[in-house]
């Protein structure tokens, strides 16, 4: 079995209508995506979670999944005048049938954070037996040591977490923050996150490294102190939850927090400033992880 893979070039203004467009005429799937990827004019966009993106990039390409038998030239023509723009390019290409989940495994390999600590797939053998290793696929939610949020965290952890300590990983995700405080000696553990999906991920992850950690949606957490905070987020929500996040954490405990761009990095240490003294933030592809101790009150 194949499939057409349509490829539409367009714009910010008609993007989303185009994709809309396209779904109500019988597409399989729809991505947009940056025209200018991997060349000098790349220009990535963030959004906030539970946010749309406030811009799509000025140069999109519309990308559509067709049923073998679908009639492309229609489907663009159809589209095209349902949100008003003439002749778009477009291309189209055939997509065969492959071992769709050997080929995402192998997208997915081992991931080298520290000279202990090693984030390995279900289907790989672990690089180093004697490390520590977190064994962790892809799946619902974010988190899998490959971006640079993650790693900062991951390594913020490795160099700071003692023995014991009791430790809360805010925005959890898949709990790849939390399990990794467990497996390299932290003491209580907890993870907090807006997202069921993210509760499923989290306990199942935390069941196939056979750690034992409570996850919590934010109105069921716990109202007590840690002597570790961990939140990777994004600047919006941590500047939000600054009070919270402060709060969290006991006089003299610390906190980490990643999901910050370079040019943030000011603003977040302004805001959590008045609860914490700060470290010089660790850096890594334009992202930041601030760590501080708490105040005396």
């Amino acid at each position: 079995m194949s499939w057409q893979e349509l490829r539409i070039e367009t714009d910010s203004r008609h993007a989303e209508a185009l994709s809309d467009a396209l779904f109500d005429l019988g597409a399989l799937s729809v991505s947009i995506e940056d025209a200018t990827a991997g060349t000098a004019e790349e220009k990535p966009i963030f959004g906030e979670p539970g946010e749309p993106l406030e811009q799509l990039w000025e140069k999109s390409i519309v990308v559509a999944l067709l049923e073998d038998g679908a009639a492309p030239e229609f489907l663009v023509a159809a589209a095209a005048n349902a949100v008003g723009i003439a002749n778009p390019l477009y291309v189209v290409q055939i997509v065969e049938e492959q071992d769709w989940v050997r080929l995402t495994q192998s997208q997915f390999d081992p991931i080298h954070i520290s000279d202990r600590l090693w984030i390995t797939p279900t289907w790989h053998e672990s690089p180093d037996p004697r490390a520590i290793n977190i064994v962790l696929d892809p799946g619902l939610a974010f988190g899998t040591g490959s971006h640079p949020t993650t790693r900062l965290c991951l390594r913020w952890l490795d160099n700071n977490i003692q023995q014991g300590e009791t430790v809360l990983d805010y925005g959890c995700g898949s709990g790849i923050l939390a399990i990794a405080a467990q497996k390299l000696g932290a003491g209580e553990t907890h993870g907090v996150d807006i997202d069921a999906q993210a509760m499923v991920a989290s306990r199942q992850n935390a069941e196939q490294n056979n750690v034992q950690i409570s996850f919590y949606l934010p109105d069921a957490a716990p109202q007590r102190q840690y002597d570790v905070v961990i939140a990777n987020i994004l600047t919006n929500p941590l500047k939000t939850l600054a009070p919270l996040l402060a709060g969290r954490v006991r006089a003299g405990g610390h906190i980490a927090l990643s999901g910050i761009l370079v040019e943030q990095t000011e603003e977040i240490i302004a805001i959590y400033g008045v609860w914490f003294n700060f470290l010089p933030a660790s850096a890594d592809d334009g992202w930041v992880c601030l760590s501080g101790t708490r105040k005396a009150d």
